[in-house]
């Protein structure tokens, strides 16, 4: 057969170079990756096997093998699972495609330590090239399931790989490792001794569901009975099972330990860090089932893409039917990896009937509420793992506030926000409740890019003069949960760029007549403006919210933000753009001198030009962009050039 030579993927070439030069100090970690991968593989079989009678495969005795040769040192690993074909072997081992891999390759260069190394790996599930840690040349041998022909795949982790179609592999996948010379000084690496795999098989995957199997080391009194076989009735050694393939989440709490845990997390989640935390349910009654969650420690780089896989495995008796079940959590928790193993479903159940099942309608709606109690119950007792959560989950966890009324008051209970009362640590709402002011009767908030942008918004400086706390809100989600939901405890939630703000008391300085005049004072500059900038504005009146700057734009009370309107857009939804309410301080000198301009020039053309100057001003203020950019950058320098 003819032999094919391909270059890698650049990102796949960049990856191979940083296994094969890496200074991990656990390179053990290697078996784990292509037994899981072997385990993936004789689970996909058994499914496509159950789902299709037809298909020409041997299911008899589905198993992981591991062969060593110490005098050749190679290591392989062998699996009689689904495979793959010519094709998947060169679009899934010569390329790495996921489209987040230059920023994914960017931060492992920078990785500070061996760990977050690992642990970025990890989160790409590119586990399989793993084996350059520990080989000078890896070889893949691998025939798909119902297929004729297999596939030889080989390389050096040097830019290039060689395809090769065979006429005898058998059906699944094998990898041999061609490792790298023995170090006399380091036998604790010596990947072709019998208990050093024994060690990490156990450490690691002694959950495998699988049978890992591997020849006992050959002994004289082993090789004699080999050897008379066929003669005087010896009997040729038979391979040893390495782990216990017990399902943790069937054994009790108090005979598993959290390291054991924690590698059926790494296996499940492809992730090479120890899980935030352990979740245990057990249902019993008229529907039984069981469920082992895990909160990651960390976020994956495709969380917010569309193609991010997410749900958990979905087990039958013990029988694995589905890898990523999505009818078990709701998206906002698609971050969960974990098992649940159900005693009364079908085992060829279909994603169509467990969309409309009755007994997985009831199980999503239990393990939902007690994830929420988990993150509940950790930001009692242990505020840092709570901190890390949210910054790594809480955004996601937000969409939980406009998807699923049913649970959103226990997702506002462990929600938290930045706010004006503190630079660094954020708040709760009910401990904002308790923080208000005598005659408060709002909560407000602000949304911006950043705390920063928010802070200096011209919106912000009555509730800043005043004492008036405001939560912060960067995240996109912020704009949508918060007309969402509405009020908390009673108290509505108002944004201070929205509608007309009254602040209660701390207004009442201002007597009601002097506010009377100043209205009239200003009603014409007002009542001209508005016929000004028609085209830009729905209304222009004085303001109570600014304290420093000449003008603001506000939205109308139940008008859509610009950024609301701007994410409806991105998601393909056409809505019309609503004109904004322009506000102007009464008491800044740009101001006043612009009213009393207005009212002793019979000839206001210089003055149109003023006043479209201080709306596009008050748009950049809020992050926006002048309607007309050019236009007003040539306002602006007209305007400077006759200062000078």
């Amino acid at each position: 057969m003819s032999t094919e030579t391909f270059e890698f993927q650049v990102e796949a070439r960049q990856l191979l170079q940083l296994m094969i030069h890496s200074v991990y100090s656990n390179k053990d970690v290697f078996l784990r990756e292509l037994v899981s991968n072997a385990s993936d593989a004789l689970d996909k079989l058994r499914l496509e096997k159950l789902w299709d009678d037809s298909l020409d495969a041997d299911v008899s005795d589905l198993h992981i093998e591991i062969d060593v040769d110490k005098d050749a040192r190679t290591l392989t690993v062998r699996d009689n699972g689904i495979g793959m074909s010519y094709d998947e072997v060169g679009r899934l081992i010569g390329t790495i495609a996921n489209s987040g891999t230059a920023k994914f390759l960017q931060e492992l260069k920078e990785a500070k330590d061996a760990a977050g190394e690992e642990g970025l790996i990890g989160q790409f599930g590119v586990g399989f090239y793993s084996g350059f840690m520990v080989a000078d040349e890896v070889t893949l041998l691998t025939r798909r399931a119902g297929e004729s022909r297999g596939t030889r795949w080989t390389s050096r982790g040097e830019g290039t790989y060689t395809l090769e179609t065979v006429d005898d592999a058998p059906q699944g996948t094998s990898v041999t490792l061609h490792l790298k010379p023995a170090d006399p000084e380091n036998q604790l690496h010596d990947y072709t001794s019998p208990w050093k795999i024994k060690e990490i098989i156990k450490r690691y995957s002694d959950f495998i569901t699988w049978p890992v199997r591997m020849m006992p080391e050959a002994t004289p009194v082993a090789a004699a009975d080999e050897s008379s076989e066929d003669g005087e009735g010896g009997k040729a050694p038979e391979p040893e099972t390495l782990n216990s393939m017990k399902a943790l989440w069937a054994r009790s709490r108090d005979e598993v330990s959290d390291d054991e845990y924690h590698e059926l997390y790494k296996h499940i989640a492809h992730d090479w860090r120890d899980p935030l935390e352990t979740i245990r349910l057990q249902a019993e009654g008229t529907f039984e089932y069981q469920a082992l969650l895990f909160l990651p420690a960390h976020a994956p780089h495709d969380l917010f893409t569309r193609d991010f896989q997410r749900g958990v495995q979905l087990y039958v008796k013990r029988v694995f039917i589905m890898d990523d079940c999505e009818a078990l959590l709701p998206p906002y928790l698609r971050f969960v990896k974990g098992v649940v193993d159900a005693a009364d479903l079908s085992l060829n159940v279909s994603r169509e009937i467990l969309q409309q099942d009755r007994h997985i309608e009831l199980m999503r709606r239990r393990l939902t509420k007690k994830v929420l109690s988990t993150v509940k119950e950790m930001k009692t007792k242990d505020q840092e793992r709570y901190d890390t959560f949210w910054r790594e989950f809480g955004t996601v966890l937000k969409e939980g506030l406009v998807t699923d009324p049913e649970n959103r008051d226990a997702v506002l209970a462990v929600a938290s926000f930045a706010s004006t009362h503190h630079d660094t640590e954020p708040t709760t709402l009910k401990q904002y409740v308790e923080r208000m002011k005598d005659g408060q009767e709002d909560i407000y908030y602000l949304t911006g890019e950043s705390r920063q942008s928010i802070e200096n918004s011209p919106h912000m400086e009555a509730f800043r003069d005043r004492g008036i706390e405001v939560l912060l809100l960067t995240d996109a989600v912020d704009e949508v949960w918060a007309d969402a939901v509405g009020e908390y405890e009673g108290k509505k939630l108002r944004s201070v760029a929205k509608g007309r703000i009254d602040l209660g008391a701390e207004d009442e300085d201002t007597p009601d007549a002097d506010r009377e005049k100043r209205t009239e004072e200003y009603a014409g500059l007002l009542g001209w403006m508005k016929e000004q900038l028609d085209g830009d504005v729905k209304d222009v009146r004085l303001s109570s919210r600014l304290t420093v700057s000449p003008a603001c734009v506000v939205s109308d009370a139940h008008d859509l933000t610009p950024a609301l309107e701007n994410m409806y857009r991105a998601m393909g939804q056409e809505v019309p753009r609503a004109k904004r309410i322009l506000e102007l301080n009464p008491d800044h000198q740009l101001v006043k001198g612009l009213n009393q301009a207005y009212k002793e020039r019979e000839d206001r053309t210089e003055l149109a030009d003023t006043a479209e100057l201080l709306h596009g001003l008050a748009v950049l203020a809020e992050g926006g962009q002048p309607k007309e950019p050019a236009r007003f950058v040539k306002l602006m320098a007209d305007r400077l050039e006759r200062a000078l």
